[in-house]
This record gives structure tokens, C-alpha cells and sequence, in this order.
């Protein structure tokens, strides 16, 4: 069974290499943390674009 989000919250750590980003998501299986510098978020948000594509034309040929 996949683990479901309930909550997201956003934040940021700076320390001598630069600004880490830091997504941490509730989920029912527990929290979640992902760090991910500028790259790495980037390559979460092209991901995220994808299945967000994917789930639209599914949706569009069930209706």
C-alpha cells in the first residue's frame, strides 16, 4: 500500500557550502524529509510535471 501524504511543510538550512532545501511531507507510513540543493529540486519539479501530465491524460480519456 502506498504511503499517502497528508501534510508538507517547506524550509531552508544554510551552512558553509551554500542553502540546502528541506521538503518534509507527512505521510500514513511517517515523515518523510528530502534535502535537495537547487539541482535536485529542479529535477523533483520536472518529475512532478511529468506525473501531473500523465494523471491529466488519464483523466481526460476516462471522461
Amino acid at each position: 500500500m502506498p504511503f499517502v501524504p497528508s501534510e508538507f511543510h517547506t524550509s531552508t538550512i544554510e551552512d558553509s557550502k551554500g542553502v540546502i532545501g528541506i521538503l518534509s511531507i507527512d505521510t500514513t507510513g511517517g515523515l518523510l524529509d528530502i534535502a535537495r540543493d537547487g539541482h535536485a529540486a529542479e529535477a523533483v519539479l520536472k518529475a512532478i510535471r511529468s506525473i501531473q501530465s500523465k494523471l491529466c491524460l488519464i483523466n481526460e480519456s476516462r471522461s
